[in-house]
């Protein structure tokens, strides 16, 4: 009696067409948001509609999609299109006080992603938990990451560029307050984006 041993190869993570699609989509969305008017601040960083963006990918998308739609938006800006806030483009922006909010986006986008994953698994309501992971995104990633960039781009004192910072916080509120709606909203009118946000079922070779 002989016995056949099978062994099964681990499946590949590959995207499918339809995350490429949102991955791109969602890179243009965020260019449109950052283009929209900014209101001037001193420090030399604008208030824009850029975050409004980042938050919206990564609770749409999740951790994944949403930090690769970022950074992709990211690049495209740095080869020279201008896509960031002003019209402006190319590598020339990290020297500039914005560069460390710019940086941070990706991974803000990816953090927003992985707490909403989270707290859509507990009891808290979807809405206050979608609000809560981006707006905790931004408190964790985007402000620290701002805050250095000011001490190092704009030479400003630590306490200083905390100062400076504390003036994006109201519109940070708001700016997540509406991700959270519109994500909501995506999730009701497209029920299925929601499951492919899921973690995959044995045997699914689709990166979620």
């Amino acid at each position: 009696m002989t016995s056949t041993l099978t062994t099964e190869r681990p499946a590949r993570t590959t995207f499918a067409p339809v995350d490429l699609a949102l991955v791109a989509v969602f890179a243009a969305l965020v260019a449109v948001l950052s283009l929209a008017p900014a209101i001037p601040l001193a420090g030399g960083v604008p208030i824009t509609l850029q975050t409004l963006g980042v938050a919206l990918a990564g609770l749409t998308l999740g951790p994944v999609r949403g930090f690769l739609a970022v950074l992709l938006y990211l690049l495209v800006g740095f080869v020279g299109l201008p896509v960031f806030a002003g019209g402006a483009a190319g590598l020339g922006v990290l020297g500039k006080p914005s560069a460390g909010y710019l940086l941070s986006f990706p991974i803000a986008a990816l953090l927003a992603g992985l707490l909403s994953r989270a707290l859509i698994r507990t009891r808290l309501p979807r809405y206050p938990g979608l609000f809560l992971a981006g707006f905790g995104a931004s408190i964790l990633i985007v402000h620290p990451a701002g805050i250095a960039g000011l001490m190092a781009n704009a030479n400003m004192a630590f306490d200083k560029a905390v100062i400076t910072d504390l003036a994006f916080w109201p519109g940070d509120v708001i700016k997540n307050l509406v991700a959270a709606g519109l994500a909501l909203a995506v999730f009701k009118a497209f029920p299925d984006l929601v499951l492919r946000r899921r973690r995959p079922a044995a045997g699914d070779n689709v990166l979620r």
